[in-house]
């Protein structure tokens, strides 16, 4: 049975489709805020009545995950270089009118215990494992997916070379002319550099090996190629599309972001309301909601009580939950002065780099009735730490947008977080949150007495927790936002969406 197209053939959808490539995709895969990202634009895209679908590739947990998963008939060998390698398409069944979701099939690259590396390692074939889905996709998969004009957007470096095929060697295909070419940069501190000679290896011509296509301090950059390629750019917040335009914050690709003008544009990402909801969370010890507080106050004592630490009301408990990497401020937060002699209670939440983790156990141990760790993360212990907690701590190096502000927020939980990114647009200082500047223990620590000292008044207190609480962060709003991307890569292209 053939592969059904996105949109029917004989009709003209009201708006262009729009295929999403991605590494991760909730519930499917996830390792951060990517897969919850792509699956907010993606549903809601649907919902508002774009034919939408996800692809991505075909991991061993998705697999071992999600059994009702389907083959969906389509085989093909494509060239990479001078191999020839063969790939599947897979679908899950799902009603009509919601995103379709597909995975590409190939055992050698995907049918591994990691999705990018193992212990700590990247793959040393990243850029064949990427490099075949994304050409899988634009060689086999489009063509019978996409029957008129569509937007092609991919994320971050893993899909980007999916632009660059369209836009290079499959350049003179109808899926090519078809389509306009969309990218979102999530986190620009992954690029994916590799060797000259991986050009060879992805099928790609040696004129890219040029500044201005993907040649980077001698080295193949296929994020700056994904960036040349596109009609579009998007990143995850307003501020942040700007800092990447500096030398302090474009990760050596400030050029090459400055160059794309008015094509780069900041979309703040959104949280799911429905999933983040104090009113109905099933997760929490209580439900609350901005008129009733009573009911954070019981998840607080639960927490507390869970965590071993003494049962206070009157006591801030300041919660941070995060991969534990350097990015996220982890050397700050260790080196803050405050934390150990504050009247308040801490709780660390996440996994990640080893040293990190043994500073804040030791940490812990010095201060045992006011510093809590779980480095054991699930996303019912983040739901039950965001509902307990008092205030959240995000001082992070960098943070292109950050959705766990928003989720806090949603549950009277108020960020204090350096003015970076998304956490700049998402948190005004004393009004929903504490923001702060500098990235140094000092400033972290000015900002942790203010949020000590806004806490022994509680009528302020509470009327920030009510104002943190009425912000909307649903995604509806931001798919908008990228209608107008949309439409302004269709008309680069000579195409027009049908709104």
């Amino acid at each position: 049975m053939p592969l059904a197209p996105l949109a029917d053939p004989g009709q003209t959808p009201r708006r262009a489709p729009v295929v999403h490539l991605c590494a991760e995709y909730w519930p499917f895969a996830r390792t951060g805020g990517l897969a919850e990202a792509v699956r907010g634009i993606a549903t809601y895209q649907a919902v508002s009545g774009r034919p939408t679908a996800v692809i991505m590739p075909f991991f061993r947990s998705v697999r071992a995950g999600f059994p009702e998963i389907v083959h969906t008939g389509v085989r093909e060998t494509i060239r990479m270089g001078s191999r020839a390698e063969t790939g599947a398409l897979y679908e899950l069944p799902v009603a009509d009118g919601a995103v379709r979701v597909f995975f590409v099939e190939q055992d050698d690259y995907f049918e591994r215990g990691g999705l990018y590396g193992e212990n700590g390692w990247d793959y040393e074939d990243n850029h064949r494992r990427f490099g075949f889905f994304s050409r899988f996709v634009a060689e086999a998969v489009l063509p019978r997916l996409a029957t008129g004009p569509f937007v092609l957007h991919a994320h971050d470096w893993h899909t980007a070379l999916s632009l660059v095929y369209l836009r290079t060697v499959l350049g003179g295909t109808p899926t090519a002319r078809a389509a306009a070419t969309v990218l979102t940069v999530h986190n620009a501190g992954y690029q994916g550099h590799f060797g000259h000679e991986v050009l060879r290896e992805l099928g790609l011509p040696p004129s890219l090996w040029d500044w201005r296509w993907m040649e980077w301090y001698d080295k193949v950059n296929v994020l700056k190629g994904g960036l040349a390629f596109s009609d579009m750019v998007t990143t995850v917040s307003p501020s942040h599309a700007r800092e990447l335009c500096t030398p302090d914050g474009g990760f050596g690709l400030h050029d090459a972001f400055n160059d794309l003008g008015p094509r780069l544009v900041g979309v703040l990402n959104g949280i799911d309301q429905d999933v983040w909801d104090p009113t109905t969370d099933p997760q929490i010890a209580s439900p609350f909601d901005a008129d009733d507080l009573a009911g954070k106050a019981k998840c607080k004592a639960w927490l507390q009580e869970a965590l071993h630490l003494p049962v206070d009301p009157d006591v801030p408990l300041f919660g941070m939950v995060a991969r534990i990497v350097q990015q996220k401020g982890f050397d700050i937060v260790l080196r803050s002065q405050a934390m150990g002699r504050l009247p308040a209670q801490f709780l660390f939440v996440g996994e990640g780099d080893p040293r990190y983790q043994d500073a804040l156990a030791r940490f812990a141990a010095r201060h045992r009735t006011r510093i809590a760790t779980r480095f054991d993360f699930t996303e019912r212990r983040e739901h039950r730490m965001i509902a307990g907690c008092d205030a959240l701590l995000m001082p992070s190096q960098y943070e292109p947008c950050g959705l766990t502000q928003m989720r806090s927020q949603r549950y009277g939980t108020l960020p204090v977080v350096r003015s970076v990114g998304g956490l700049a647009d998402t948190v005004d200082d004393e009004i929903n949150g504490f923001r702060f500047d500098a990235y140094t223990p000092e400033a972290l620590d000015g900002a942790l007495e203010r949020a000590v000292d806004r806490y022994a008044q509680p009528t302020r207190w509470n009327e920030m927790v009510r104002t943190a609480m009425g912000h909307d962060f649903s995604w509806p709003v931001r798919v908008r936002e990228y209608d107008d991307v949309y439409a302004a890569a269709l008309r680069r292209t000579g195409l027009a969406d049908r709104d």
